[in-house]
């Protein structure tokens, strides 16, 4: 199942039923997992490891080194996980050894094209990046986020569970889990109520989140007095401790 024209190191482990099409290349120390289907014209480059069941799409660009000046040709990795699909024209980067040495990708993401997620990112599981979203350097995206069309996010940003974010918004601070954001530089908007109900969250669960958002964002309480209310919030509202839990790990402050 690989194409007479793919150029396949001898170093690489490909993984049963996996399927590589025309004129795509496979470096050394690639790993690749059982079902996976990569297009045509596909570059993965050395120390990338991908798991099953993934879909990549023609012209994507997977293990580049890391657009960083700080780096010098130091061994680092790229890894994703199962039953992701990648589509036209993405680039994910390598890390870095001040990151960490790794970028890694998790499971059942949907990666739209021209999507780029540079050295040392975290991403979880079942987020959508729509067309050309970016993150820059250090970034932490966590499961269910969803990031709308031309997102850009700022170094060393961090996005909470089920966050959506606007096209186009310009993120420069932390996102809490749940909150939707817009605009250049992004606001807060409200929480992501659509998302969690079709993710079967309660009415009750959702009112207790709108509560923790209106304690955050419209009790005009100083951040560390909205920290003590959601703390007391969150001693019968497990959601509420995911958000207070971000809060409290949250290094470029919020926004807000």
């Amino acid at each position: 199942m690989i194409h007479p024209t793919a150029l396949v190191d001898p170093g690489a482990r490909i993984g049963a039923n996996v399927s590589i099409g025309a004129y795509s290349i496979i470096g050394p120390e690639v790993e690749i997992g059982e079902g996976t289907s990569i297009g045509p014209h596909v570059v993965i480059e050395s120390n990338t490891r991908i798991g099953r069941d993934n879909r990549i799409w023609q012209f994507a660009s997977l293990g580049a080194a890391p657009q960083d000046k700080k780096f010098h040709g130091e061994s680092s990795r790229l890894e994703i996980g199962d039953r992701n699909v990648i589509r036209e024209f993405v680039s994910f980067n390598r890390g870095t050894e001040d990151g960490g040495g790794i970028t890694r990708i998790g499971n059942d993401n949907w990666l739209m094209a021209y999507v780029h997620i540079a050295h040392d990112c975290m991403v979880g599981n079942n987020a959508i990046f729509s067309n050309a979203s970016s993150l820059a350097g250090h970034v932490t995206v966590d499961d269910w986020v969803i990031l709308g069309g031309f997102t850009l996010v700022h170094q060393f940003c961090q996005i909470g569970a089920h966050a959506f974010t606007a096209m186009g918004a310009i993120i420069n601070r932390d996102v809490p889990p749940y909150v939707t954001v817009a605009g250049s530089f992004a606001e807060p908007k409200g929480i992501n109520s659509e998302g969690l109900r079709r993710r079967g969250y309660s009415s009750e669960r959702i009112m207790a989140i709108k509560r923790a958002y209106r304690t955050l964002y419209n009790s005009g309480l100083p951040l560390s007095e909205a920290r003590s209310e959601l703390a007391r919030a969150a001693e019968s509202a497990p959601d509420v401790k995911l958000m207070l839990d971000f809060i409290e790990r949250s290094q470029r402050s919020l926004v807000r």
